[in-house]
């Protein structure tokens, strides 16, 4: 008999467990369905909203048909939300109940869970108010804009201001090379959109001349003049390097994004672009390279560091024609490359700004 009542105990203590072990587990099923329901439907909100604005974004549809879209998409998500949530509640408060009744034993306090409830109307919404924040964030009009700048291209001396003295120039045309690396801001003159802006930033600059003839420079007191090598000149190169302070006024024709509700987003970059300006700066340094074979067949390569008697200051005019990022570019010196001559660098080329 006792055996009988051990037994009998023992089976009602595993019963109980048992009971408490499923009261636990189907309430943290309920409740982790829950979440995954409200979490689906906002994702599902998400892509919608993100699909309107794009819409909105290639002229689809206007303003209005966009916002009244997002309200209807909000609405039924949210109506999806209460009726698939409620079935899930109605589930929790029959397990409650049943937890009451004594038909299955207590699992402690889930009182949170049970008052757990449904997202609001208006609490839903904030998702779709939060997107379009981000994306009014996105297009606000932006009066000044940045861009990487890169150009390049021949380099040569006019004397005199005379463009012909190209023609008999001591230096190769298509082998004397410039390159620019640089950073500007573009600022639109008016606080509404136009086509009118201020380009002003800095850069550095490469200038290299190569002499014709075999010809190299030799510095004589406080000028420098072209001499010719006694050996082969196989390079004959002098580069100096400046930093520039650039600034243009530029005229962007790029059109302008007009919305339904009067709003009007300034473009750039999306058009015929034309700049004219002038630019400031000075000289970091001066080397010539030189290269050749000596009398006992060696290779010589020889860099000779000095100022050459080139002016420190520097300034002069520059000007692009350009189509969207890419354009054709003109840098011309006012002052003279030497010291004592008339001698002046211009430059003409490609020039890139990346917005």
């Amino acid at each position: 008999m006792k055996r009988i009542l051990l037994i009998l105990v023992l089976l009602c203590t595993t019963i109980a467990q048992s009971q408490e072990k499923i009261f636990e587990k189907e309430v943290k099923k309920i409740s982790d369905k829950i979440e995954r329901i409200i979490q689906q439907e906002k994702d599902s909100l998400k892509q919608k909203v993100k699909k309107i604005n794009l819409q909105l974004e290639e002229g689809e549809i206007t303003e209005q048909e966009a916002e009244k879209l997002k309200k209807d998409a909000a609405q039924i998500h949210a109506t999806n939300i209460e009726n698939r949530v409620g079935a899930e509640e109605q589930k929790l408060q029959q397990l409650v109940q049943d937890k009451t009744n004594g038909k299955i034993a207590s699992a402690g306090d889930y009182e949170e869970t049970v008052n757990f409830r449904v997202f609001d109307h208006d609490i839903t919404l904030l998702s779709v108010e939060r997107d379009e924040k981000r994306r009014k964030r996105r297009f606000r009009d932006k009066r000044t804009t940045t861009q990487f700048v890169f150009a390049l291209g021949v380099n040569n001396v006019l004397v005199d201001h005379n463009l012909n003295s190209l023609n008999n120039s001591d230096y190769k045309f298509w082998q004397s090379h410039f390159y620019e690396l640089g950073f500007t801001w573009k600022t639109r003159l008016s606080k509404e959109p136009s086509k009118t802006y201020f380009k002003y930033g800095f850069s550095f600059l490469w200038n290299n001349l190569r002499a014709e003839d075999n010809q190299y420079h030799e510095v004589n007191g406080e000028e420098t003049d072209l001499i010719v090598f006694d050996q082969s000149l196989s390079e004959s190169r002098l580069r100096h390097v400046q930093m520039i302070f650039p600034a243009h006024l530029e005229f962007d024709f790029s059109e302008n994004r007009k919305y339904d509700n009067g709003f009007v987003r300034d473009r750039t970059h999306q058009s015929i672009r034309l700049g004219i300006g002038g630019f400031f700066g000075f000289k970091l340094g001066t080397r010539q390279y030189l290269e050749y074979i000596n009398p006992n067949g060696v290779k010589v390569e020889e860099v000779q560091k000095n100022s050459f008697n080139t002016n420190t200051l520097n300034y002069g005019l520059s000007a692009f024609f350009a189509y969207k990022g890419c354009g054709l570019y003109a840098k011309y010196d006012l002052n003279p490359l030497f010291k004592n001559t008339d001698t002046r660098n211009i430059s003409l080329g490609l020039r890139f700004d990346i917005n």
